[in-house]
C-alpha cells in the first residue's frame, strides 16, 4: 500500500496558471473534434488556461520539449493512450514538469495503475485536485519506458495492431486470437543482477507497472516507485491451460500458475540465442532492437499527478 503525500495544488500564487495538453489525434477510437473545446471550458471554470500540443509523429519529443521550456506550465497532460503517455513522460522528466494523464487510448494501462478514472471529464479533475508523487522509469535498450515492455507473443500482437486500420480493444483481441493459433515460443536467456533464466517462453514482460490496457494483471505485486522492476515470464503451455491462465491474469493470480514466474531486479539483459535483432513493444509501441535487450531502472525520476484521495493502492 502506497499512501500519497499531502494534497498538492498548482501554485495558486501564479495568476491564471497554464496547463499544456498533449493530444494524439489517432489514439483510441474517440472523436476528438470537440475535445479541445471541452477541456478548455472545464479548465476555465477552475481558473486554468488550457494550451494544446498536437503530436504529428515527426520530431514530437524535440518540439514538445521546446514548447515546455518556452512556456510557464504548471503541468503537462498526456491526452491519449500509453504511447502518448510515454512521449509526455520522457519530456516531462527532462524539463522537470509534473505529468498527468487524460486516458483516451485503446488501453490506457499506466493511467489505470495510477488509479486515474477512465472517464475523461472526471479525469480532468486532476488539473485542480490531485496529489503528486515520484515514480520509477526504465531504459529498454536506450528507449524510455514508464510502464510495460515485452518480447514474445504480446509484442507480436502489438506490432500487428499498430499496422491495422481498426483501433480499440476489439481489434486487439481479434488479432491476438488469430496469432495465437500459429505462434511458436522462442528460447530466451535472461541475466539479471539477481539471477539467470534460460528456456522457452510464450511472453517476457518487463514490468514497471501492473496492468496492461486490456486489464490483464501481469505483475500484481509490482510497485511503480520501489526502485525495482520485474520480468514476468509465461512459459509454453498446452492449449487446455489457456483459459485457466487467462483467468489468473484477470484476477491478480499471476503467481499461482505452474507456467508463470517473476524475476525481480534493477538491471537485466535479455537475448534470443541465434537472433541478432528482436521485436519488443515499449509502452504500446513496437520496436526492433539489437539482441541482447538491456534494461535499467531510474528510481523515482518522474513526477506524476494522481487522484486526491487519502489512500491509493499502487
Amino acid at each position: 500500500m502506497t499512501v500519497f503525500p499531502a494534497a498538492h495544488s498548482f501554485a495558486m500564487s501564479t495568476q491564471n496558471p497554464e496547463v499544456l495538453f498533449v493530444l494524439n489525434p489517432v489514439s483510441g477510437d474517440i472523436d476528438k473534434s470537440e475535445l479541445e473545446h471541452t477541456i478548455a471550458g472545464i479548465c476555465a471554470e477552475h481558473g486554468r488556461h488550457a494550451r494544446f500540443f498536437h503530436t504529428t509523429g515527426e520530431q514530437d519529443v524535440t518540439q514538445l520539449e521546446r514548447t515546455l521550456q518556452e512556456g510557464n506550465y504548471q503541468a503537462v497532460f498526456a491526452a491519449g493512450g500509453d504511447g502518448t503517455a510515454n512521449l509526455v513522460a520522457q519530456v516531462a522528466r527532462q524539463v522537470a514538469v509534473p505529468m498527468g494523464i487524460i486516458p483516451l487510448g485503446s488501453g490506457n494501462g499506466l493511467s489505470k495503475d495510477l488509479g486515474i478514472t477512465q472517464d475523461v471529464v472526471q479525469a480532468l479533475e486532476l488539473v485542480w485536485s490531485h496529489r503528486e508523487r515520484a515514480i520509477d522509469t526504465l531504459s529498454v535498450s536506450g528507449h524510455f519506458s514508464v510502464h510495460l515492455a515485452d518480447l514474445g507473443f504480446n509484442a507480436l500482437v502489438v506490432e500487428r495492431f499498430s499496422h491495422g486500420d481498426t483501433r480499440g480493444p476489439g481489434a486487439y483481441v481479434r488479432i491476438a486470437m488469430q496469432e495465437f493459433l500459429s505462434y511458436e515460443p522462442a528460447v530466451y536467456r535472461i541475466e539479471t543482477d539477481q539471477e539467470t533464466f534460460e528456456g522457452p517462453a510464450f511472453m517476457v514482460t518487463i514490468a514497471n507497472g501492473n496492468t496492461f490496457g486490456s486489464n490483464v494483471i501481469i505483475n500484481p505485486e509490482g510497485k511503480l516507485d520501489d526502485g525495482w522492476f520485474e520480468i514476468c515470464l509465461i512459459e509454453p503451455f498446452p492449449g487446455t491451460a489457456a483459459l485457466g491462465i487467462l483467468y489468473q491474469l484477470y484476477t491478480e493470480n499471476f503467481d499461482s500458475s505452474a507456467y508463470t514466474r517473476r524475476l525481480r531486479c534493477q538491471r537485466a539483459s535479455i537475448s534470443v540465442p541465434g537472433q541478432q535483432q528482436v521485436l519488443v513493444q515499449v509502452d504500446g509501441e513496437p520496436l526492433t532492437v539489437a539482441s541482447p535487450v538491456t534494461v535499467e531502472i531510474s528510481s523515482r525520476s518522474l513526477q506524476v499527478l494522481g487522484p486526491d484521495s487519502e489512500q491509493v493502492d499502487y
